[in-house]
């Protein structure tokens, strides 16, 4: 019985001490498109930047979340209320993913991390760039909000997976996004994020 129970005391000890939260700032480049109706649209480049958390519950398995400002998007030609032209969307968001992480041990201070799991996002802000003609006769350029009235909603949330690696305190990330919210406002329309990221970043 008292071998038991030091078993289980080292056991609670073990997982007590295995159990780690870290802060970081990650930061990188996008590639954005939409899908749906706009599948035929051109992905364009855009960043990322916030503040990661990482939660080792058990040996080599973490939750990773944290707050990023991000910005997504795409470029088409589009047609709508006597305009033609092309369009430049860049939307950006307030993101908070939430993922699960499994680390794989490489080497003494490198590990690989796969995760994946879903996302929440919130627009704050962006412009829809113009450029082409007005009822065929006045050509030129303009720019109007992309969360305005009868255009597109805030609110977005999807699935991502990605795969990085640890490099003691420096993180690599190759991840991808995918919108499962339609966040065309007008009916009949489908539009969802798609968006492919490269971060680096530092934990402490």
């Amino acid at each position: 019985m008292t071998f038991s129970l030091i078993v289980a005391m080292l056991v609670a000890v073990t997982s007590v001490n295995a159990q780690e939260l870290y802060l970081g700032v990650k930061g990188g480049i996008n590639l954005s498109n939409f899908s749906g109706d706009l599948e035929d649209a051109d992905a364009k480049v855009g960043f990322n930047v916030g503040l990661a958390a990482d939660y080792e519950f058990m040996f080599n398995h973490a939750i990773q979340t944290g707050l990023f400002f991000t910005t997504k998007g795409a470029k088409y030609t589009e047609s709508f209320e006597g305009f033609s032209g092309e369009v430049n969307a860049n939307p950006m968001y307030l993101q908070l993913p939430v993922h699960y992480a499994y680390k794989l041990d490489v080497s003494p201070g490198t590990r690989i991390v796969f995760h994946a799991g879903p996302y929440m996002a919130v627009g704050v802000g962006g412009k829809i760039k113009l450029k082409g003609s007005l009822a065929d006769v006045v050509s030129g350029e303009g720019s109007i909000d992309f969360f305005q009235d009868d255009w597109f909603k805030r609110f977005d949330a999807g699935l991502g997976l990605g795969v990085g690696a640890e490099f003691g305190q420096v993180l690599l990330d190759l991840g991808w996004d995918m919108g499962l919210v339609n966040i065309a406002d007008a009916n009949n329309v489908d539009v969802k994020n798609q968006n492919a990221y490269l971060t680096v970043g530092y934990k402490f």
